[in-house]
C-alpha cells in the first residue's frame, strides 16, 4: 500500500455509511442512533434483543510495558480485527474512547495508525459523541450538590474535612490537583480543600464501563461514597438525592458507539479509563454486545499487561462473567531495545543483544498471562528499521516461554499484514486450552489481595502500606466491602513503582500510599508510589502543534 502519515491515510479513506457497516453483523439501520453518517449509538431495543445469542470468542490485546518508542497496541487490535474479518471470521473490535488529556499532552491521537485505524479519526479523538463530557458533567454535578448540601444546613452531617469526592476535567492540568474552593465570603459556602482528577480516573467513568444497564447504572451511582460524617458514617450520592439526576446526564452516554476501521469493519468504542490510575478497559456493555453479534471480539486493555491485562482479568472478567479465549501481547523491536538499555536516539541502530536483554520484559508478561490460565501469542508490531536478526530474537524469547511470536505489518499493509496472526489466534482460541481464573479469590483479605498482585505480577518482595491504609482496609472489611477486587494505581513504565526500572525488576518493594473505596464501581483503588490521578502536561505538549490549516483541516493531532 502507498505510505503516508496517519492523518493523511485517514482522510483518504472511503468510509461507508455506518448503517452499512453495522449491517455486516446484523445490526438493522433503525437500531443505530446516528451522529452523522459515520458514527452512531446502538439502541437499547437492539442491545436487549441479542442477549439470547451465543457468545463469540473473546480475544484480549495487551502489551509489554510501554516506552517512548511505542508499542502500537490499539493499532494491532484494529489490524487483528481486520485480519480476522479478512480470513472469514465475523469480527468486531471493542475499544476505549481516547481522552483529551493525552491527545493534547504526550502522544496526540489514539485511534490506531497507518492502515490499521478507526475512523472518523478526528471525531473519535476529540468530542466524539459527547460521552466524556457527560461523565464530566455527572461527576461535577455530584460535587456541586455536596457543597450545596453543606451550604443549606448539612442535614446528613457530612464532615467538610472528610469529603471523598473530587471534581474532574478531561485535560492534563497539574494546577488543579490540589485547590481550595468556596472562597469569597459567606455567600460562596464553606471553604475547604478540594482537587481535580482527570475524567478518565473518575469513579463515574468506571461505573459507566462496568454497568449492565440504566437501572444498574443508577444503583451504582447511588452507592458512591460522597464523604463521611464526624463519626465516619458514609454519606452516599443516594443520600444526597444525586443519583437520579446523574443517571439522566448519562442516559445516552451508556449506549455503546459504533464506527468503522479503514477496511469498513465494525468497531464498538465505548468508555475509556486509564489502566495506570483506573481499570483500563472499555465498557462491559460494549464487549458483551459485541460478543452477541460476532464470532470473534478483539478488545484491548491499557498500557502493559501488568496493569491493563491484570485488571481486565481480575476486575472486568470477574465481575462481568467474561471468559477470554486467548491473549495477544504486542511487542516491538524498538521498545525491547529501550528495555535493554538503548537510548531513544539510538533505536535505529541494529542491536540484537539489546533486544535479547530487554526481552526479559516480554518473557515476564508471558509468564504472568499463563498464571490466569489463558493462552497467549506475541504480535511483533513491525517498524521499517527492524532487522531479521532482531525479529528472530523475539521469536526465540516467545518460544522459550512456551508461546509463539508472529511478525505483523498491519501499519503498512492493513489486514494483509495480520493474516498469519489471525490464523494463529483462531487456532489458539478454538484449541480449547483456556482455563481462565483470577489470581485471587473474592474472600481473600484486601491487604492480601494487594500483596498477591505485587508479588505475583510485579515480582515484588513485598508491599509497604502506610498505617492509615491498613486501618482503612480493615474498616472497609468490617463494613462489608472485603469481597471487592483491587485496582492498582501504578506507573505504567515499569513492573516496579520506579518508572526508571525497565526490563524485569525483581525483589522491589511496592509502597501503598493510599487506598480509595469506589463503592459504586465496586473495587478498591490502591495508590502505589508517586502516581498521580491528574496528569500534567510535558514541557512541549502536543497542543503546541495542533491547529487548523488554511482549509480548516486539523493538523498535528497525529
Amino acid at each position: 500500500m502507498a505510505q503516508g502519515s496517519d492523518i493523511e491515510i485517514a482522510r483518504e479513506a472511503k468510509m461507508n455509511p455506518i448503517v452499512e457497516v453495522g449491517g455486516k453483523v446484523g445490526i438493522p439501520a433503525d437500531a443505530m442512533l446516528n451522529y452523522g453518517p459515520h458514527k452512531a449509538k446502538l439502541s437499547w431495543d437492539f442491545i436487549n434483543s441479542v442477549q439470547g445469542n451465543k457468545d463469540g470468542k473473546l480475544i484480549l490485546v495487551t502489551a509489554i510495558n510501554p516506552t517512548p518508542a511505542g508499542e502500537g497496541k490499539t493499532t494491532t487490535t484494529v489490524g487483528l480485527s481486520d485480519g480476522l474479518n479478512r480470513i472469514g471470521k465475523k469480527t468486531v473490535a471493542a475499544l476505549r474512547e481516547p481522552s483529551l488529556g493525552p491527545c493534547f499532552g504526550v502522544k496526540g491521537g489514539a485511534a490506531g495508525g497507518g492502515y490499521a485505524q478507526v475512523v472518523p479519526m478526528e471525531d473519535i479523538n476529540l468530542h466524539f459523541t459527547g460521552d466524556f463530557h457527560a461523565i464530566t458533567s455527572a461527576n461535577n454535578l455530584l460535587s456541586a450538590l455536596i457543597d450545596n448540601h453543606i451550604y443549606w444546613g448539612n442535614k446528613t452531617g457530612l464532615d467538610p474535612r472528610r469529603i471523598a469526592w473530587r471534581r474532574v476535567l478531561d485535560m492534563n492540568d497539574r494546577a488543579l490537583r490540589s485547590i481550595v474552593n468556596s472562597l469569597g465570603g459567606v455567600s460562596n459556602g464553606y471553604p475547604r480543600e478540594d482537587g481535580f482528577d482527570i475524567t478518565v480516573a473518575s469513579e463515574v467513568m468506571a461505573i459507566l464501563c462496568l454497568a449492565s444497564d440504566l437501572k444498574d447504572l443508577e444503583r451504582r451511582l447511588g452507592n458512591v461514597h460522597a464523604g463521611y460524617t464526624r463519626d465516619k458514617k458514609a454519606v452516599t450520592a443516594a443520600d444526597l438525592n444525586a443519583s437520579g439526576a446523574m443517571t439522566v446526564l448519562l442516559k445516552d452516554a451508556l449506549q455503546p458507539n459504533i464506527v468503522q476501521t479503514l477496511e469498513n469493519n465494525p468497531v464498538l468504542i465505548h468508555g475509556g479509563p486509564f489502566a495506570n490510575i483506573a481499570h483500563g478497559c472499555n465498557s462491559v456493555l460494549a464487549t458483551k454486545t459485541a460478543l452477541k453479534i460476532a464470532d470473534y471480539v478483539v478488545t484491548e486493555a491499557g498500557f502493559g499487561a501488568d496493569l491493563g491485562a491484570e485488571k481486565f482479568f481480575d476486575i472486568k472478567c470477574r465481575k462481568a462473567g467474561l471468559d477470554p479465549a486467548a491473549v495477544v501481547i504486542v511487542a516491538t523491536v524498538r521498545a525491547l531495545k529501550m528495555h535493554g538499555g538503548v537510548a531513544k536516539a539510538d533505536l535505529g541502530t541494529p542491536n540484537a543483544e539489546a533486544v535479547r536483554k530487554g526481552g526479559a520484559n516480554l518473557a515476564r508478561h508471558l509468564e504472568n498471562i499463563a498464571k490466569f490460565g489463558v493462552p497467549a501469542i506475541v504480535a511483533i508490531n513491525n517498524f521499517y528499521t527492524d532487522t531479521p536478526e532482531e525479529v528472530e530474537v523475539i521469536k526465540e524469547i516467545a518460544a522459550a516461554a512456551g508461546s509463539e511470536a508472529v511478525l505483523c505489518t498491519h501499519w503498512a499493509n492493513g489486514s494483509a499484514g495480520t493474516e498469519e496472526l489471525a490464523h494463529k489466534v483462531v487456532a489458539l482460541a478454538e484449541g480449547g486450552t483456556s482455563n481462565f481464573a483470577p489470581i485471587y479469590p473474592d474472600d481473600m483479605p484486601l491487604l492480601e489481595k494487594i500483596e498477591t498482585i505485587a508479588k505475583t505480577i510485579y515480582r515484588a518482595s513485598g508491599i509497604a502500606p502506610d498505617s492509615a491504609v491498613v486501618t482503612k482496609l480493615k474498616g472497609w472489611e468490617a463494613d462489608g466491602f472485603g469481597h471487592l477486587p483491587i485496582c492498582m494505581a501504578k506507573t505504567q513504565y515499569s513492573f516496579a513503582t520506579d518508572p526508571t526500572k525497565l526490563g524485569a525488576p525483581v525483589d522491589h518493594i511496592v509502597p501503598i500510599r493510599d487506598v480509595i473505596l469506589s463503592a459504586g464501581a465496586e473495587f478498591i483503588v490502591a495508590v502505589c508510589g508517586d502516581i498521580m490521578r491528574m496528569p500534567g502536561l510535558p514541557k512541549v505538549p502536543s497542543a503546541d502543534f495542533i491547529k487548523l490549516d488554511d482549509k480548516g483541516q486539523i493538523q498535528g493531532l497525529f
